[in-house]
């Protein structure tokens, strides 16, 4: 397991170093250079030279990234133009109510898919199951703003049962005091997550019930609540833990919609902003920090499967 695990941070490293070198260089793959399109294009000449000096991106691009990467090793992700902070400062402070919502979503999208899929494997190929697996594409194939739509429309404007907003404390005890004010966004997180879930577990029961451990236990005589509870949920969990991991960029994606859609001030809609006026060190330091949010629950990802399953120890080294 040591050897397994240090192997798996060792490549962490790498693709994280890696995605510095990209992030680094898009930035200078603007049209007209960083300086233009943070000056605009009515900036003359004069101002774009006298900022790129300023701002050290008139040095040649390896100088420039090592600077970059040392500011970083440092924990200086820059200063915002547009909001005269730092980028580390308006991340720290609105990084806590987005993970409150993609964490809460999934929960949520657990405490449904995991029942709703072993459901389905267990009588699969069944009325039920026919249904179930419309309802699952019906869900994954609606937009996310299209649900939150939805949601408002009926929830909070026509009946008055939430608020329209999400809640707008800044901090995480005044967030969870309008816990009511909540629900909206994190059903909307939810409902495209339960669909995945339940899918992928689905897959995984029904591919090990067709194991020779379940044939051998049945002929043991173990029931099978207790076949699928102690054996055959262990072994599918393995896909959806791996989807936890791998599915954080795309929580991120679909956090952005819900918190410009509710008006919840964390990172989506920091991100949102900064894209409206063109305040690229909040763009690069977000999708820095979900760059390697996604390295690490990949990675945690990883050593929990080996943890439930030894198997994937073996596999991956």
């Amino acid at each position: 397991m040591a050897k397994y695990l240090l192997w798996r941070v060792a490549q962490a490293v790498v693709v994280v170093f890696v995605v510095t070198i990209v992030v680094f260089f898009l930035l200078h793959q603007l049209p007209g250079g960083p300086a233009r399109g943070i000056l605009g294009i009515q900036a003359t000449a004069e101002q774009i030279q006298a900022f790129e000096h300023e701002q050290g991106l008139d040095q040649p691009l390896p100088v420039q990234y090592f600077h970059f990467l040392g500011r970083l090793l440092s924990g200086d992700l820059g200063e915002s133009y547009q909001l005269n902070q730092r980028v580390g400062d308006l991340i720290a402070a609105r990084l806590p109510r987005t993970l409150v919502l993609t964490v809460l979503s999934t929960l949520v999208s657990l405490v449904i898919a995991v029942p709703l899929g072993i459901w389905q494997a267990v009588r699969r190929n069944r009325p039920t199951d026919y249904v179930l697996s419309v309802l699952a594409l019906l869900m994954y194939s609606t937009p996310v703003f299209l649900v939150g739509f939805i949601l408002l429309i009926v929830f909070a404007l026509n009946w008055g049962i939430f608020p329209v907003e999400a809640p707008q404390a800044e901090t995480l005890g005044g967030i969870f005091a309008d816990s009511k004010a909540l629900i909206l966004p994190v059903l909307t997180g939810a409902t495209t997550t339960v669909a995945i879930f339940s899918r992928y577990l689905r897959s995984s029961v029904v591919d090990n019930l067709d194991e020779d451990y379940v044939r051998t236990a049945r002929a043991k005589g173990a029931s099978e609540a207790r076949i699928l509870r102690r054996h055959v949920l262990k072994n599918s969990l393995t896909s959806v833990v791996a989807m936890l991991g791998y599915y954080l960029p795309v929580l991120f994606g679909g956090a952005l919609v819900i918190e410009k859609l509710f008006n919840f001030p964390g990172m989506g809609l920091l991100f949102w902003n900064a894209a409206q006026t063109s305040d690229f060190p909040i763009l690069l330091g977000v999708v820095l920090m979900i760059s390697v949010a996604t390295v690490v629950g990949s990675l945690l990802a990883d050593v929990a499967q080996a943890l439930i399953d030894p198997r994937t120890r073996r596999v991956r080294t």
